[in-house]
């Protein structure tokens, strides 16, 4: 008998590419199980699944760094922070954090494919009763219009979302003057590709090549050096809030007229910001 749930729950990451860099990702979690009924006529009862997983994928790559670290270019070491994550293709990148915010995978490249496999043999480790197979399958939204990959840290949330590069793969709508501005999105979007999303008051020594942030927040400190080219240092921190506010705000200032924003945190939730100024044409 196979027990299955689509869209169970969803995973948050960002992971690192030796051709993208830095990429924030977002999954959609599917999920089989595979055993023989119990005289109740059921395998695993639908309302014990949901929490059974999600506290294993939150405990586990959720909201962290996932590092493969069989790719070219790669060097993991023990620091003061907890661990140190060199990496130098497609350029060079280094985070210093506590180890819960990695994700150290023996790969040389991190696959949606690959990476369901792995929940699932994590999640094998201590089956339920007549459970003999687990299968997850991870898979990305589909975006037909604008999307964005961000990655960032959010030093004073309370959960996990303070580690430093972790990230989503978002949907972004744009509306001017109550149109949907679809050229616009795309424009706006493809300044968010792969970019790491800073806020100005944890920048320290900014310089033309490379750009440092750096925090300290309840899980330990944080650091992560990135060329300055692949960061976008936001007035404030890098919340869905305050991007979809500080989008709007600059989009209006360039383009002129109403600009509404909603712009998505992964799949499914985000939020909407709106400002006005008047238009030249």
């Amino acid at each position: 008998m196979t027990l299955f749930v689509n869209a169970l729950t969803h995973l948050d990451a960002s992971y690192w590419d030796a051709k993208r860099g830095l990429v924030g990702a977002s999954w959609h979690v599917d999920l089989t199980l595979d055993g023989e009924l119990g005289e109740d006529g059921m395998l695993f009862d639908f309302g014990e699944v949901k929490p059974w997983i999600k506290r294993v994928i939150d405990q586990g790559p959720d909201h962290t760094l996932l590092v493969p670290t069989k790719a070219p270019g790669i060097d993991v070491q023990e620091c003061a922070e907890g661990l140190c994550i060199k990496a130098s293709l497609p350029w060079p990148m280094e985070v210093r954090a506590p180890r819960q915010a990695f994700t150290l995978l023996p790969w040389t490249e991190i696959t949606p494919e690959r990476l369901g496999e792995y929940i699932s043999e994590q999640l094998m480790k201590r089956p339920p009763p007549r459970v003999t197979r687990i299968g997850i399958s991870l898979a990305e939204e589909r975006i037909e219009g604008a999307g964005y990959t961000y990655s960032h840290g959010l030093k004073q949330h309370a959960g996990n979302c303070q580690r430093i590069a972790h990230g989503h793969r978002s949907r972004l709508y744009i509306w001017r003057d109550g149109e949907l501005d679809e050229a616009l999105a795309a424009q706006w979007s493809r300044g968010l590709v792969d970019i790491y999303l800073a806020d100005q008051a944890d920048v320290i020594l900014p310089d033309d090549e490379f750009c440092r942030v750096a925090y300290t927040s309840a899980q330990g400190s944080f650091r992560i050096k990135l060329p300055r080219e692949r960061v976008m240092i936001m007035p404030t921190t890098s919340t869905v809030e305050n991007i979809a506010k500080w989008l709007a705000e600059r989009i209006s200032m360039l383009h002129g007229g109403d600009i509404r924003v909603q712009a998505f945190e992964g799949i499914g939730k985000g939020a909407i910001a709106q400002a006005s100024q008047p238009r030249d044409d």
